[in-house]
């Protein structure tokens, strides 16, 4: 019997055979998503560098070796992240067209060069300042910083999670949840340690070694393990989502897939997208600002900067056991009631920095911060594919990952403003609490949403 004709056997030789190169996944003896899963969650560690916890790791170093004061720096960080962020939904469409391994190797690429570039930072501001003669050196390293961080963040915290994310899902349909599950608990432990990585290669190599270092070896190393072994879909390389799995009972299962897909446009005509995408901005602007000012806020209620870092290990313990509990529970659920427990998360913290101590509030932030984390990852992977599909996942998840970009962006600014202007950090913490309490009432309405064309026929 000749079998239908698929968009794969319409392409040219040459795009069929290149994911055949230079092993077939087929031949592989056990399900290639999963090796595609490890990839992705290495991925996500390998973007630890343009994350906020990694960026904070240099920013005293960037201080004192350039001469910018905290709030030249910071100022240059939220210009970079905005910018990033506004470039996202286009880098999705991008990947759109050209899949997860072009796209995730050029810029594996970038991000190890911009971290060498910027491992040279203070010597080549030097040099742009004799050269421009006219402009003082702190204008100028706070200009190459915005565009540094611009970079950084866009590779690293933008794309690279991006297409990290993305690739594993397609592998993925009835068990996508516990994919997921799997790769945030990976990416949890990872990105948690990742500081303290840094931290030891400081100490041995000082900061611009550091930053050389991880350069290497994601441009070189990283790199050539992605050319490898990334893969964009199952079906390009002649397989099934989630393999013999697939055909699995679906005993109470979620729907996995729309019945027919939404392009960008259409999704942000629902009510439901921008339920999930404004409670993932929120999230990333409460949170971003509450780690990037964890010592001040501490500080202000009278405790030290090892009560303050102290409570990431707790936090940490609620986001890896509730992440993989509602990973696993997301294939047979409504993803709203997931989304819910994330806003409750939300509203923990904010109430916990109105009026911050020991006591019951550190409990609420300790609290909050491990429900928002354990959500976090499945609320921004998995609603996409399930609510809208696969055909322009990538313009769709990288508008929502812009939108969360810029969230962290504006986070800790924001938290300046109200410890500048209040004297504390109640103020911010006020605002989120009512943003927060618009977001309930979305969250109750955000069911999966009917496409405006109709069911496919």
């Amino acid at each position: 019997m000749t079998p239908p004709e698929t968009e794969s056997s319409r392409q040219p030789a040459a795009a069929r055979d290149w994911p055949n190169i230079p092993f077939a996944p087929a031949r592989v003896p056990l399900y290639y998503g999963w090796v595609v899963l490890i990839l992705g969650s290495v991925g996500f560690v390998m973007s630890s560098p343009g994350q906020t916890v990694g960026v904070s790791v240099f920013t005293d170093f960037l201080i004192q070796a350039l001469g910018l004061s905290r709030v030249d720096l910071s100022l240059a960080y939220l210009i970079g992240t905005a910018a990033s962020a506004l470039l996202l939904s286009s880098a999705g469409r991008v990947y759109d067209r050209f899949g997860a391994r072009v796209v995730g190797t050029v810029v594996a690429v970038g991000l190890g060069s911009v971290l060498i570039v910027l491992s040279r930072s203070d010597g080549i501001v030097d040099a742009l300042s004799r050269v421009t003669g006219v402009l003082s050196r702190g204008l100028v390293a706070f200009a190459f910083m915005s565009v540094g961080f611009f970079l950084l963040r866009f590779f690293g915290q933008g794309v690279l999670t991006l297409v990290s994310r993305n690739m594993v899902m397609k592998w993925f349909q009835a068990r996508r949840g516990l994919a997921n599950g799997i790769m945030g608990v990976f990416i949890t432990f990872s990105l948690s340690y990742s500081p303290r990585l840094m931290s030891s290669l400081i100490d041995r190599y000082d900061w611009n070694g550091a930053w050389f270092s991880m350069g290497l070896v994601i441009g070189l190393g990283f790199t050539g393990i992605f050319v490898l072994l990334a893969r964009d879909n199952p079906a390009s390389c002649g397989l099934e989502p989630d393999g013999k799995a697939g055909t699995a009972s679906k005993r109470r299962r979620a729907p996995i897939q729309p019945e027919r897909d939404f392009t960008l446009k259409e999704a942000r005509r629902t009510l439901t997208f921008w339920a999930y995408t404004a409670t993932l901005f929120t999230g990333g602007l409460f949170f971003t600002g509450l780690t990037f000012h964890i010592v001040s806020i501490f500080a202000n209620a009278g405790m030290s900067r090892l009560t303050a870092v102290s409570i990431f290990f707790p936090a940490s313990i609620i986001s890896i056991s509730l992440n993989f509990l509602v990973s696993w529970a997301s294939d047979y659920i409504k993803l709203k009631y997931i989304l819910i427990i994330q806003i409750v998360g939300l509203a923990l913290g904010a109430v916990a920095l109105i009026d911050f101590g020991l006591g019951l509030p550190y409990v609420l932030l300790i609290v909050g911060t491990g429900m928002n984390g354990g959500t976090f990852t499945l609320i921004s992977t998995v609603t996409w594919p399930r609510f809208f599909g696969l055909s322009h996942m990538g313009a769709i998840s990288g508008f929502v990952t812009g939108s969360i970009v810029g969230g962290s962006a504006v986070g800790p600014y924001l938290f300046s403003l109200s410890l500048e202007y209040t004297g504390s950090y109640a103020g911010a913490g006020l605002l989120c609490l009512g943003v927060v309490a618009v977001l309930l009432l979305l969250a109750l309405k955000a069911d999966k949403p009917a496409h405006p064309a109709g069911a496919k026929a």
